[in-house]
């Protein structure tokens, strides 16, 4: 067959740029999904009386020290960030869990070589990289993947917890692999591309919002006010917690909250910690 001119400057366009994708170096590196895993906090409770051990999953798997935690198995929690990055409201947190008996694993999004914030603290405002949604989901997938290779991992008692643009990752994720999930934070309303639950019609939730939490009140563009309940449906043992205290973001502090954090991990767990 006669190849034309056309057909041969493409061919040779096509292996310039196959040597150029064989010669990266990214292509020798963890990818973005797993920087997300490698760079994830960790929280493993205590044990022998000691202190929970606190760290980045790859110092964790590092440390021989904690061999220990091979002898245990832990209720565990997925637990997810909001835009601006894992923080010290985010360790206090998954510390807090730790030390009620559950291990906690926090996927870390910005640990990705690109990774745009969606939000504006400033104007308490969100939607502008709308693809970071996609992001989580995919942050989600990949840590069910390695979680299997954790041996102090419970995955009978596996939990789902989000925060503010975490929950909207917790409320859309389609996955069945969670006893329950947390949703903090989001009301589970606004525009066609984040509204709504996709959680499995059978699992419980627990959502918590501050009354006219600032990031939704009714004078942003679109309307975000409300709660999760409306979108709860036939969910069993699902509660939607509005905290009366209003114009607060941060309800991972409140400790009203965080009892019904507590109270619905452990009534949903086969075995209490």
């Amino acid at each position: 067959m006669l190849v034309t001119a056309r057909q041969w400057m493409l061919t040779l366009a096509l292996s310039g740029l196959l040597a150029g994708c064989a010669g990266s170096t990214s292509l020798h590196g963890p990818s973005d999904l797993q920087l997300t895993w490698d760079r994830a906090l960790v929280a493993l409770p205590a044990m022998d009386g000691d202190p929970p051990v606190v760290a980045r999953m790859d110092d964790l798997l590092r440390n021989q020290s904690l061999r220990a935690a091979d002898m245990h198995r832990f209720p565990t929690v997925v637990y997810l960030h909001g835009c601006t990055g894992l923080g010290s409201g985010d360790e206090g947190f998954v510390r807090r869990l730790a030390k009620h008996g559950y291990a906690v694993i926090a996927p870390d999004s910005m640990a990705r070589r690109w990774r745009p914030w969606q939000c504006d603290p400033k104007t308490q405002t969100g939607g502008h990289n709308t693809f970071v949604y996609d992001f989580r989901q995919a942050e989600i997938g990949y840590a069910l993947d390695q979680i299997p290779a954790l041996t102090w991992v419970d995955r009978k008692n596996l939990f789902l917890v989000g925060a503010s643009e975490g929950g909207v990752a917790a409320a859309l994720y389609r996955g069945g692999e969670f006893k329950a999930r947390i949703i903090a934070q989001w009301t589970c309303h606004g525009g066609p591309l984040i509204r709504g639950l996709s959680a499995p019609d059978d699992e419980p939730i627990l959502a918590i919002v501050h009354k006219e939490d600032p990031w939704y009140d009714s004078d942003h563009t679109v309307n975000q006010a409300g709660d999760c309940g409306a979108y709860f449906g036939t969910r069993p043992e699902s509660r939607s917690l509005v905290l009366p205290r209003g114009h607060i973001h941060d309800v991972l502090r409140d400790d009203k909250a965080l009892a019904a954090i507590y109270a619905f991990l452990d009534r949903q767990s086969t075995v209490s910690p």
